[in-house]
């Protein structure tokens, strides 16, 4: 099935601005704190209050997944009285999906202003049970989590198709990169590293690395969004559109034999970009959500930057700073920032807004016209990630 238009094309729906915490490793707060701070921030630049948004959409935190009134206590915690509320738990994917759902809210006249919010902390507090087939089958057998499910998926891809762990390095240290440019990134990740620390860096589930891999911390995001007739009434000059979206779970579940190689990402990366009639070398910039580099490198084929299999040599051989072929997650991504726990997706979509809106500082793309981003949630037994999704911005 594909979207004959894009119910985000006529530019009508705006964000208006962008908020993110520090990225902390047992910063001691709670998502509560987190979450006041990124508010904060969006009022600051909005000069707007509590009493301005109606409307607010939450991630699901791992740090209160056994509270099941997150979304009332925090907006109460927030000072805000909400027409509609949105929490989402499509994990990773949570980010660009909330964006989507907010501007079907305020097309309907459900809410006028939505804070899209992120906060989760956790490395300090985890309160999260995950249930279903891990208890079954993930646990009894030693499979440790989204690392050894990633392990799993990098051998049959390099049985099929062969990897060059080299570009997978590549991209390691293009992300790092980002970082050390990035204030907001965890202090400890922002030292340069080279593709020999990635190439050596100890094996956590063969052959996936550590340096492959995201650290769980602290921190949070958000996004302010609005009609742009009302952002345009407020003066607010600084203005991102999103202009398409697709959005896929439980790609291929019915095949109990699937290729998990494939992923949703072959349906709704090339969808979000017919919609928002462009093709992989017209896209700007690159923001895939990244909990494991090996993530990065299968959206760069099944989104049509690489051809098929090729995807680790497309990394090595392509540059992928901010000046570069395809500017790619400038900010270091999650990986190089830290993970703030289920609210991750949303370091990928604000450094897309941020750059969107020049203020990427010495990590700017040069004349940024637009951003593709992703999300990716919960990985299940026996086949790819679970949902997958995609959104072209513009500025």
């Amino acid at each position: 099935r594909e979207m004959a238009k894009s119910f985000l094309a006529d530019k009508d729906i705006c964000i208006v601005a962008y908020g993110e915490t520090k990225i902390e490793r047992r910063g001691g707060r709670s998502a509560y704190e987190i979450a006041a701070e990124v508010a904060e921030q969006l009022y600051k630049k909005t000069k707007l209050g509590p009493s301005d948004v109606d409307g607010v959409t939450f991630c699901v935190p791992l740090s209160e997944c056994s509270n099941p009134f997150w979304s009332g206590y925090a907006t109460e915690y927030l000072g805000i009285s909400a027409r509609w509320l949105q929490t989402s738990d499509i994990g990773g994917a949570s980010a660009i999906g909330n964006v989507a759902r907010a501007a079907m809210a305020i097309k309907s006249g459900l809410c006028e202003t939505v804070m899209i919010m992120g906060a989760d902390a956790p490395s300090t507090q985890w309160r999260a049970y995950y249930g279903s087939y891990r208890n079954e089958f993930w646990d009894p057998v030693g499979v440790q989590g989204p690392p050894g499910a990633f392990g799993l998926l990098m051998n049959r891809y390099e049985h099929q198709y062969g990897l060059d762990f080299t570009g997978l390095g590549a991209l390691a240290v293009a992300q790092r990169n980002g970082a050390i440019k990035n204030k907001n990134a965890y202090e400890k990740l922002r030292q340069k590293i080279t593709v020999d620390d990635y190439i050596n860096s100890r094996q956590v589930s063969s052959p996936l690395r550590l340096l492959d891999s995201v650290m769980w911390c602290d921190g949070g995001n958000g996004l302010m969004m609005m009609k742009t007739s009302r952002a345009k009434k407020l003066g607010l000059t600084d203005r991102v559109y999103p202009i398409s979206y697709d959005e896929i779970s439980n790609f291929d579940c019915a095949n109990q034999t699937a290729d998990i190689t494939k992923t949703g990402h072959s349906i709704t990366g090339p969808s979000a970009l017919k919609q928002a009639k462009l093709k992989p070398k017209d896209v700007d910039m690159f923001h895939p959500y990244d909990d494991f580099l090996f993530a990065v490198m299968l959206k760069t084929e099944q989104c049509g930057f690489a051809k098929e299999g090729q995807g680790s040599q497309f990394l090595r051989d392509t540059d992928l700073g901010p000046k570069g072929d395809l500017p790619l997650n400038t900010g270091g991504g999650q990986i190089s920032c830290g993970q703030p726990g289920l609210a991750g997706g949303g370091v990928n979509l604000v450094e897309a807004v941020r750059q969107l809106m020049g203020d990427g500082g010495r990590r700017q793309v040069p004349n940024a016209r637009n951003a593709l981003v992703t999300g990716i949630g919960v990985i299940p037994y026996g086949r790819n990630w679970g949902s997958a999704n995609a959104m072209v911005l513009v500025n």
